[in-house]
């Protein structure tokens, strides 16, 4: 019973756990700032492509 209590003395003074999760945290915030940024910079590069594209079907005049 001293061994357990030993154990879970020792368990709960690790900061292995908190650490883990922090790391999990921030790993999931730069997944979401690099999706948006990817999404934001596919939209503004097919606007810019359709632009060219339209204008290059007109005849390229303004």
């Amino acid at each position: 019973m001293k061994n357990l209590a030993m154990k879970l003395k020792r368990f709960l003074k690790s900061e292995d756990g908190p650490t883990a999760v922090e790391y999990a945290v921030m790993l999931s915030l730069i997944v979401v700032v690099c999706l948006t940024a990817v999404t934001s910079i596919g939209k503004n590069a097919s606007s810019t492509f359709t632009n060219v594209a339209n204008q290059l079907g007109s005849g390229g005049a303004s």
